[in-house]
């Protein structure tokens, strides 16, 4: 399975809906849209299974459990009061709850509904209330040069054939010398099947094979679907769109964590990285 996916269906949905998976082209929109309407239907699962891990309005950039509290990708903590700071691919903004409590004002974007109703109600929790705007990472309805500051905690751009849209439009949104800091899956995960255990360990695919995985019903319609990405597509990408990249972050796995994630896990992660977070600066 693919890598980037953090989470299980349930086998309810799963007997109901998925009829095949694996690697294989497929229309890019359709991919999209569908992966979006994935995210809806699955996104109080996702917050029951990971829910606690990720906190309510904290700030988790990847399954390794680095927090940005401690890491301050985006910059001090006192350099962001007062700043206004966009999130792309937000699910339910837990990240954007945590920076609204640092005195950031916030604005949380997702292409999922469901994900945005489930952001709703931990608003309502936590009584930390961030605005949000359902739209598709490509094509953001947001004014040039209106954020100070962006990022995604795996979120939009495995799941575009066309990430380099998305970090034009963040670049757009952006003013100079703005931040756009965005964590994704390893590329070097793609090599290896989606086991935390020891068997994951053993590279199955070519690196460079940037066939989408792709999960279809038995109509023959996309699910939902990931693209993968080398490092140096990464680069390339987010370089030509007007950024410079000023640190490339691979979390080691720590100690305390025990927490198994789809691929995610101790065993695997002492060993292979599981997560790039690339930090840019809007040139």
């Amino acid at each position: 399975m693919g890598e980037q996916r953090m989470d299980e269906v349930s086998s309810q949905t799963r007997s109901r809906e998925l009829a095949v998976a694996g690697y294989e082209s497929v229309d890019g929109d359709a991919a999209v849209a569908a992966t979006g309407r994935w995210w809806t239907e699955t996104s109080a699962e996702y917050l029951v299974e990971h829910g606690d891990f990720l906190g309510a309005a904290d700030f988790c950039w990847c399954p390794e459990g680095l927090r940005e509290s401690e890491a301050r990708l985006l910059g001090p903590a006192a350099e962001l009061r007062g700043e206004e700071v966009l999130e792309v691919g937000a699910g339910a903004a837990q990240c954007s709850r945590w920076l609204a409590q640092q005195g950031a004002t916030v604005l949380a974007t997702d292409i999922s509904p469901g994900m945005l109703e489930r952001s709703a109600e931990l608003d309502a929790a936590t009584g930390i209330s961030v605005p949000t705007v359902c739209a598709d990472a490509r094509d953001l309805p947001l004014d040039d040069a209106s954020f100070d500051h962006a990022f995604t905690a795996f979120g939009a751009i495995p799941f575009v054939p066309d990430a380099a849209t998305v970090h034009a439009e963040v670049a757009r949104v952006l003013r100079p010398g703005g931040r756009w800091v965005f964590a994704v899956t390893h590329p070097i995960r793609w090599a290896f099947p989606d086991d935390p255990t020891s068997r994951g360990l053993t590279a199955i695919r070519a690196y460079f094979d940037r066939t989408p995985y792709v999960e279809r019903d038995e109509a023959g319609e996309p699910l939902y679907a990931e693209f993968h990405r080398t490092l140096g597509d990464h680069v390339r990408e987010v370089t030509g769109s007007g950024f410079v990249i000023e640190d490339l972050v691979e979390p080691e796995w720590p100690q305390g964590n025990v927490q198994v994630w789809g691929g995610w896990g101790p065993e695997r992660g002492r060993i292979l990285p599981g997560t790039a977070i690339f930090v840019c600066r809007k040139v």
